[in-house]
């Protein structure tokens, strides 16, 4: 896929039984499979991190699914509370209800999916995967804690790659313990230099590369 190719852009509203979200879909010309966004520590769709990573993969013929998991008012909250970022159940929900809503899409539905969860955002998207093995065809967590997901890491079907700063050691271990626990081809990939947040210089972009090679090779891009 060309860097260049036309990307499709457009504004969604991702309908939820308690939440209507908004969301942001680049489709690029060609694309055979789709990655959904799941952000944690209570970032939105705007988070500049996720959106480099999404350009990337755009970039690699990728479509991408940036959507906000908190309604406005839950996000509020969340700001001084932190008490949405770390409700697993809600964070799943809603990713599961994003991608029943792409498999609603006449356009989409054929698209194979894949996940991309930054920190609780991880362990959202691996109880999705757990619950939905038929419909994920791949999981990337960026700074996660997949250990979040519990028993449900031993469900997980897809391909699983697990990227972690080689700064970042309390999370390496946790990624570490999480990756023992899963049945499914799992990669444990320490990016060195990097802190949690991979705001080094080309830390990022290294992340962005290896998330790319990852869905790319595990959904047929």
């Amino acid at each position: 896929m060309n860097d260049r190719a036309a990307i499709e852009k457009r504004e969604v509203m991702i309908e939820t039984p308690d939440a209507t979200l908004p969301g942001n879909l680049n489709i690029p010309e060609g694309s055979r499979a789709i990655v959904l966004f799941a952000h944690g520590s209570g970032s939105s769709r705007f988070s500049p991190r996720n959106r480099l990573v999404a350009e990337d993969l755009n970039g690699g013929g990728l479509a991408t699914l940036l959507f906000d998991l908190l309604t406005p008012d839950e996000h509020q909250i969340d700001q001084y509370s932190a008490e949405f970022r770390f409700d697993i159940g809600l964070l799943s929900r809603r990713l599961g209800n994003a991608v029943d809503w792409v498999l609603s899409q006449p356009e989409l539905q054929s698209l194979h999916i894949g996940l991309f969860g930054a920190s609780t955002g991880a362990a959202a998207a691996l109880n999705v995967a757990a619950r939905k093995p038929e419909s994920i065809a791949a999981v990337v967590s960026r700074g996660g804690r997949p250990d979040m997901a519990g028993e449900a890491l031993a469900r997980v079907k897809a391909p699983t790659l697990l990227l972690v700063g080689g700064l970042d050691e309390q999370v390496i271990q946790l990624n570490r313990e999480a990756a023992e626990q899963m049945q499914a081809e799992t990669r444990l990939e320490i990016v060195p230099g990097a802190t949690h947040l991979f705001e080094e210089p080309g830390k990022l972009e290294q992340v962005a590369g290896l998330a790319r090679e990852w869905f790319q090779a595990h959904t047929g891009q």
